[in-house]
Order: structure tokens, then sequence, then C-alpha cells
């Protein structure tokens, strides 16, 4: 029994120092510890708020062409800003074509119009360096970068690949490159293409290469190619971009806007609390706890990686809150149903969770394979979404599956065994038995 006290009393103490680090940070370098935990609350350190909660800056760049630019080119610049901003973890900006020459973007928490053209402009360093780490090519030298499906080889399958254009002037030193790298032995026979100093692909020369055009072959998707050919052009924009407006803007929604929000999520949460407390009593009880824990932990993974906050994100947490609560739901049902056919209290709790656990698991899977997809694929405030669906299903999981079970095994162990207290109605009955949980 004082083990099983010891167990819960660790539990709730646990929680209650997570809770203390998600609202209010927590340092350990006074123990000589490198590590840190950032506030829910810090702005500067802890989440991120998107532009509709917190404003920030609008670029408006134009494109200076003498032709008006075509609709392909003003799309390759609006994925290279947005690529560029994704890279330094804005993933809720918005990057949008205005007009016909003109792009739009809008940078969530930058509150100085002039910090975020830095942000923009001092970004995007190309370089194509050999094994040796000498310098190759540079963003100039490269005219265009396409992502190609046609056959590369003599057997005629199409093939997914990026094809290079490079200027004349840097026709000489890339065959002088090339015709050093391809006589280096296996592992060393390459060339980097870096981006502010990052590693995005490595691809091997197999022979020199004396051509204004040159061809990188791997195992590409369309996507994959896309990708690559996108972040070499991020070196060299298709055109030469002026600013043409600046301006730092408000939270669209607003401060009180946020406050409702946040306060008609607390309102729910305590509805929730009381329902699961009301409706399953000990098992409920068990639930709130777990249930608390889940919300702590989220604010912790939310700090601690910087994630971005927006309001699709916020309709994210909600929801998985409502999907910790429905896993508990589903278990302590099993268990009522396991009680109603008269097995013992321990015999009900262990099947309970037996048959909870498979449609859990499959249900949870299953928006996590959406959470995932919604995160790879898409851009701004979906990738917010995204992010807090992701990290919620599976703190969710994590809770009812292990802290729910935890807790409530450390309980059944302290011989609280009455089948009312697990949820069963007072008309029923059920055998009281001593298995384990």
């Amino acid at each position: 029994m004082a083990k099983s006290i010891t167990k819960i009393v660790v539990t709730l103490i646990i929680i209650a120092i997570l809770g203390y680090t998600a609202m209010f940070g927590l340092s350990l370098s006074s123990l000589q510890i490198p590590i840190k935990f950032s506030s829910v609350l810090d702005d500067e350190n802890g989440i991120r708020k998107g532009f509709d909660l917190t404003g920030g800056s609008v670029i408006v760049y134009e494109a200076q062409s003498e032709t008006t630019p075509s609709q392909e080119a003003m799309s390759t610049v609006v994925d290279i800003m947005y690529k560029r901003l994704e890279r330094l973890g804005f993933t809720e900006a918005t990057v949008s074509k205005q007009g016909d020459n003109r792009v739009s973007i809008e940078i969530p928490s930058v509150t100085n119009p002039d910090e975020a053209i830095q942000i923009l402009g001092a970004t995007a360093e190309l370089k194509f360096e050999d094994s040796e780490g000498k310098e190759v090519l540079t963003g100039k030298d490269v005219k265009d970068a396409k992502a190609m499906y046609a056959p590369i080889d003599e057997s005629g399958i199409s093939k997914h690949y990026v094809e290079l254009s490079l200027n004349s002037d840097a026709q000489a030193a890339f065959y002088d490159a090339t015709t050093r790298m391809s006589q280096k032995a296996e592992g060393e026979n390459f060339i980097a293409i870096k981006l502010d100093d990052e590693v995005f692909s490595q691809p091997r020369v197999q022979e020199p290469i004396n051509s204004d055009t040159a061809i990188i072959s791997g195992d590409f998707t369309a996507e994959s190619a896309k990708d690559l050919a996108t972040t070499i052009k991020e070196g060299q924009l298709p055109f030469k971009l002026e600013v043409a407006e600046r301006r730092s803007s408000g939270p669209s929604l607003g401060e009180s806007a946020l406050e409702s929000c946040l306060f008609a999520g607390l309102i729910g949460l305590i509805i929730v609390l009381i329902y699961m407390l009301v409706m399953y009593r000990l098992c409920g009880f068990v639930a709130d706890i777990a249930l608390i824990a889940y919300i702590v932990l989220f604010a912790l993974v939310m700090a601690a990686t910087r994630a971005n906050l927006s309001l699709p994100g916020i309709a994210g947490i909600l929801l998985t809150i409502g999907m910790a609560v429905d896993a508990n739901v589903i278990i302590f049902e099993r268990v009522k149903e396991e009680l109603k056919a008269g097995k013992s209290t321990g015999a009900a709790v262990n099947a309970g969770f037996h048959r909870a656990a498979s449609a859990i698991i499959d249900g949870n899977v299953t928006t996590l394979i959406v959470a995932v997809v919604l995160y790879f694929f898409g851009t701004g405030t979906v990738v917010g979404f995204a992010t807090t669906l992701g990290i919620g299903i599976i703190l969710s999981l994590f809770t009812a599956l292990v802290v729910t079970r935890f807790l409530l095994g450390a309980i059944f162990d302290l011989n609280i065994r009455n089948p009312y207290l697990y949820g069963l109605s007072k008309s029923k009955k059920a055998k009281e038995g001593e298995a384990d949980v």
C-alpha cells in the first residue's frame, strides 16, 4: 500500500513541477547543468504567436523587370521567399502574389519592418563546394534550376531529376571542379550544394562536365526534385526585387479576441473535468489528472520547440483535448461493460484497457497521418494547425494508455475495488476480485 501511495504522490509532484516549468520556465544552470526550459508566456524564447494573434510586419516587394514577369516567375519568387522564412522558423508567415508584379509577405512577431527586410535579405547564400571544401560556384553563377521528368540514360526510362543552367563565365570553373572530383575515390567524389552553410544535396560526380547545363539525378520524387530546384534558385531570384511598401501591423484578431478564445477554452475544460468526475467517479478523477498532465506536457513541448501558434493552431489544441478525453471515455466504457458482464474489478479494468487500446490507437494513428500530410504539404496557418494536432495526438495516446493506466493501477493496489467507483451504477452488481491491474 505504501508503495502505491508513493507512486501516486510522486506522479502528482512531477506533474506539478512540469506545470510550474510550463508557466514560469526553469533553468538548471545553477546546478552546472546546461538545460533551460522556456515558459509558454515568454514571447521571445517560448511559443511564437501567429500574425493573427500578435501582429508583425508586412513587406511588399515589386519585381524590377523590363517586361511584366510571367506567372511562373512570380510563383518561383513566392516559393523562394516562403522557403527562406520556413527555414528560419517562421512557418506561420504568409507569402502571396499581389497583382502582376508584386509579392506581399506577412511575418508574425517581427514588429520592426526594417528587421523583417533584413531577415529576408540576409539569407539565401548559395554555394557549391567540392569534397575538399573549395568553393566551386555561387548563386550568381546559376542561371536556372528546373525539376524535370524524362529519360536520362540508355534505359529510356523516365526519371525525376534537376537540370542546372550555368552562366557562361562559370562553365570553365565547373569543368575544372568536376574533372578533379571525377578522379576522386568513392565517397569523396561529390560537390555539395549548400544554402546558408546547410548541405541540401551532395551529388556524386561521375565524369567531367564541360557544358553550361548539368543534371543532378538520384532517387528523386516529383516533390523532392522540385524542392531541390527551388532551394538552388533561392540563391538567385529570377529578377531584382525592391521594397514597394513596408509597415507594421497589429493582430488581426486583437488581444480581446485571444482572451475570449482562451476563456472559452478554459470554461470548456472545467466542464469536461466535472463531467468526467460525475460520470466515471474514481476513473473520472484519474482521467482528470491525466488530462491536466496532457495539457502541461503539451505546453512544455510547444515552448521547447518554439512552435508557431495561431487561431487554427488553438483549434488544433482544443480538438486534441477532446480526443484525449474521448480516449479515456472509450476505456472506461469498456471497463463498465466488463463489470456488467460479472467480472471482478481488477479483471474488468485489465480487459477494458486491452479492448480499448486497439480502437484508440487505430483512430489516433489515422488522424496523425492526416496531420503529417498537412504539415509537409501545407503552408502558413495550415502548418500551425498540423503541428498542434500532431503533438496533441501523440501526447493524448501517452496520457490515456500510460498515465491513466499507471494511476488507476496504483489506486487499485490501495484495495479500492468497489465497482461503483469504477463507473458501474448501483443497480448493477459485479464481483469484487483480487486481480491486479
